[in-house]
């Protein structure tokens, strides 16, 4: 007696099929994700310095003291702060800790006059062509001492 049955293994074939798909599948994207490791950036890491630096500028260095508006700076210690980086750059990067012997960061610190439009004051290495730059821009209001006026300004911190 001679038996009709055609029906292969299909159960068997069907599931190795899916087996070595799903292995090729893993294997696609655990190497892809190691082709972009050397492209990833520090974006993160420079923006979150920035921010630092432009929280201590604001409420501690140029501060003008007032718990009510911790937005509002002493025109006078703004000057003097633009002025101590543009003569000391050095100093002030060793302040905030971006020199160091194993990675060493740049800094620029720009105000900017927003009624005018006009640069107010600008401090520190000029900005790179290429690279991560983090940047943190912050509303402000600077107090002038004298005519006790106070002027809307962009404070720009940018660190790469």
């Amino acid at each position: 007696m001679v038996s009709m049955d055609n029906d292969g293994q299909m159960h068997i074939d069907y599931l190795i099929g899916i087996a070595i798909f799903l292995v090729s599948i893993i294997f696609v994207f655990s190497y892809t994700a190691g082709l972009f490791t050397p492209f990833q950036s520090n974006s993160d890491e420079v923006t979150l310095i920035a921010d630092r630096i432009s929280t201590d500028l604001i409420e501690q260095s140029m501060s003008a003291g007032d718990p009510r508006t911790p937005i509002l700076l002493n025109g006078m210690k703004v000057d003097i702060f633009f002025n101590e980086m543009n003569a000391d750059y050095e100093s002030i990067i060793d302040h905030y800790g971006m020199n160091s012997s194993f990675l060493t960061y740049e800094l620029n610190v720009t105000l900017q006059n927003i009624s005018a439009g006009n640069l107010e004051y600008s401090a520190g290495k000029p900005l790179p062509l290429q690279g991560n730059i983090g940047q943190t821009k912050r509303l402000v209001m600077v107090s002038n001492e004298s005519t006790g006026n106070n002027v809307q300004a962009m404070l720009a911190v940018r660190v790469w």
